[in-house]
């Protein structure tokens, strides 16, 4: 069956239930239907957090032949619940891009999903519409102060980065005109879309604690500079007090089940390849609040999602993590041996151990965290013995436990064994989370460190541009933040052809985008897309309805 297919096969608990096994008081919970509902950020109680596990999953540099973090995730937390562990999965919310585009919604699959599927691929609560509109709203007001002489701040409209958000893969929209038609239409300049994923503002709300402090960040947002160069932020716009009222209801998380019953918070969307990749704070010290265990992932490869979440996300957030998990497949680790796709299922011992060393490097990025990896190979039927044992007997040798999960299939049944062996190994650990760099550090340094302790690089290359961002970014006196380099996510190198483990290469950062609101700064590497396009033959063509509401063709 396919993915919509066995989740409508499924009884849903009235999300009062599934509440209850968090202690939460069905007075607390803002229903949106029977089965979601939002949570009231009362709720996160840092005393209640003491004590607890977090732990993340991440994965190998991800391949056409799919990892399954989320499966996993998903699969991990049902697991963990069956072992008796009061346990929540935090995740991020999907965008409507991968939806419609090739990657499909981000629910899991098979019996590791989360529930009610089509709502949460489909629009969930609102909190991305809330993301675009507040977003929308601050470029409208900065065109609407080129317009007006009178209030005009003197914007050089030639350094506003600020465009446009929506929520939908779409290239033609990448670089447009505004102001076009006569003096009543606004002033003529070159601007474009982002997707919502990559908002600014989508990472500031994951990287808020509270309203005031959403309020602050959103008014740090960084526009441009006048004819005279002097930074204009959107409070000079006066523009914070209406985003965050915008984002009044969206900045509470949401709460959903597992098809095993487990709750779900499900709160943020930041893609890991532009911004920081993890869904919001608010979320997670909301798991941590009222569950023992708490399950949460990051996007994309360890290189990314993973680095972002302990060097941003925890070091904001004074989080902790307890351990790690590391997603693979051992199709993907073939692909990264020099498989073709058409040939993945086909075993080849050779190709899966020349692939191994991706898997290597991301193991050996986890410990410079001082936090426990184990890996979650995600079962597929053709995996066969002698592949099985060749992973799991490599990892051995590295001092790491290699768990088949069988999630697709099982559901939580399937990861009976990985979750017993990460309760373990949180129990058995000594070890205590560092982050990988000071945030104090030079600018150069912190990429530095990142690219050859994570990304396995020789060296960081700064063309003339990226030298004159880093001296406006000192002047602006933000130097002090932490990097979110924006890298594809195809491979540990700037290169997406660069599959497997690179050696003997260099990283070059052709400029860098300003986060002032989110507290970092964006080394820009390669050729990093914030709007997407549809590929060939979008999925979209075949997701449906019929005449009694019931949707197909989701995944």
């Amino acid at each position: 069956m396919t993915d919509i297919e066995i989740a409508k096969q499924v009884t849903l608990a009235p999300i009062a239930e599934i509440a209850s096994k968090l202690d939460i008081p069905a007075d607390d919970l803002e229903l949106y239907g029977k089965y979601k509902a939002k949570l009231p950020l009362s709720l996160i109680d840092e005393d209640k957090m003491k004590g607890k596990k977090l732990i993340l999953v991440t994965a190998i540099s991800p391949t056409p032949a799919g990892e399954g973090k989320t499966t996993v995730s998903i699969g991990l937390s049902d697991g963990l619940t069956r072992i008796g562990k009061k346990t929540a999965v935090v995740l991020r919310e999907p965008s409507l891009g991968p939806v419609f585009g090739i990657k499909g919604g981000a629910t899991g699959g098979g019996y590791s999903q989360v529930l009610p599927m089509e709502d949460i691929n489909l629009h969930f609560n609102g909190d991305f519409n809330a993301v675009e509109k507040a977003h929308n709203l601050l470029a409208a007001l900065i065109d609407n102060n080129l317009h007006f002489a009178k209030r005009n701040l003197g914007l050089d409209p030639r350094t506003i980065k600020w465009k446009r958000a929506l929520d939908m893969n779409d290239r033609a929209l990448r670089n447009i005109v505004v102001g076009l038609g006569g003096t009543g239409d606004g002033m003529p300049r070159q601007t474009g879309f982002d997707i919502t994923a990559a908002s600014e503002v989508m990472a500031i709300l994951c990287l808020s604690e509270s309203i005031e402090d959403l309020k602050t960040r959103l008014g740090n947002i960084y526009v441009g500079r006048t004819m005279d160069k002097r930074p204009i932020y959107a409070r000079d716009l006066n523009a914070q007090g209406a985003m965050t009222t915008l984002l009044c209801e969206a900045i509470k998380p949401n709460l959903v089940q597992t098809i095993g019953r487990t709750p779900a918070i499900i709160h943020g969307g930041p893609f890991a390849n532009i911004a920081q990749g993890t869904n919001t704070i608010f979320a997670t010290k909301m798991g941590l609040s009222l569950a023992d265990y708490v399950v949460t992932e990051a996007g994309f490869g360890s290189d990314l999602g993973a680095e972002k979440f302990f060097d941003i996300k925890c070091v904001k957030a004074g989080l902790k993590p307890n351990a790690v998990v590391l997603v693979a497949t051992i199709r993907a680790l073939k692909f990264h041996g020099g498989v073709a796709v058409a040939d993945l299922k086909q075993e080849n011992l050779d190709a899966l151990r020349k692939g191994m060393e991706n898997l290597e490097k991301h193991i050996e990025n986890m410990r410079k965290f001082n936090v426990a990896p184990i890996v979650a190979v995600n079962r597929f039927l053709d995996d066969t013995p002698a592949e099985i044992k060749l992973v799991q007997d490599r990892c051995a040798e590295l001092g790491v436990k290699a768990v088949m999960a069988d999630v697709w299939a099982k559901g939580g049944e399937g990861a009976e064994e990985l979750a017993h062996v990460v309760a373990d190994t949180i129990e058995a650990s000594t070890q205590e989370f560092r982050p990988l760099y000071d945030w104090n550090a030079p600018i150069e340094e912190k990429i530095e460190t990142v690219a050859r302790e994570i990304y396995g690089a020789d060296g960081v290359d700064y063309t003339a541009q990226a030298k004159t961002d880093i001296k406006n970014i000192i002047e602006l006196g933000l130097d002090k933040c932490p990097v979110c380099i924006a890298k594809t996510q195809n491979s540990l190198s700037d290169n997406p052809k660069a599959i497997g483990r690179p050696r003997n290469f260099r990283i070059t950062v052709r400029g860098f985008d300003i986060a002032a609101g989110a507290g970092f700064i964006v080394p820009l590497t390669g050729t990093m897309m914030r709007m997407p396009g549809l590929p060939n033959v979008p999925a979209a063509e075949g997701i449906d309805i019929d005449a009694s509401g019931e949707i197909t063709g989701l995944f």
